[in-house]
């Protein structure tokens, strides 16, 4: 397997696992459930964990991919900006969720701030998480790019006035 497998394969763990551990964080607040914010919290922390193979990946990914036709060097460039951000808010996010496992688990008064604290983050987080997979999908499929549709659309009007 090239590297380019290995990132594919990876890169997909700290997009998902964010989302299924706010949803658990969620549920833990709304039952008042300490064990299942737990939970939640160690979610977070494989999250964080799991962007560190994805991330490492990437340069190899990149190389494989770098002369490929239709993939400029800006397309790859946007990617890693939008990659290193999300890495930097997953790996806070992970770490401020080993301090609310803690705290949550010694039963210290600001566990319940740190839980709200972490809802708000994840949200960041999913968020740069989607701006991350877009711009990596944008690479090699043409047809999420936000420039595929001025480009088709130029496209057809050439075919239009070749008609004429």
């Amino acid at each position: 397997m090239q590297d380019a497998h290995y990132h594919l394969l990876f890169n997909h763990i700290p997009i998902i696992v964010p989302f299924i551990g706010l949803v658990i964080l969620i549920g833990g607040i709304v039952l008042k459930s300490a064990l299942i914010q737990r939970v939640a919290f160690f979610i977070f922390i494989i999250g964080s964990i799991g962007t560190l193979p994805a991330f490492f990946t990437g340069e190899g990914a990149e190389e494989v991919v770098e002369n490929f036709q239709d993939i400029t060097k800006r397309i790859i460039h946007e990617h890693e900006e939008k990659a290193e951000t999300f890495a930097i808010l997953s790996y806070i996010l992970g770490i401020i969720s080993l301090i609310a496992l803690w705290a949550n688990w010694k039963k210290k008064s600001f566990s319940n701030l740190l839980a709200y604290l972490i809802i708000i983050l994840c949200l960041f987080v999913l968020y740069f998480a989607q701006l991350t997979g877009n711009s990596g999908g944008e690479i090699r499929h043409t047809e999420i790019r936000s420039s595929f549709g001025t480009v088709q659309n130029a496209g057809l009007q050439e075919n239009k006035v070749d008609e004429d």
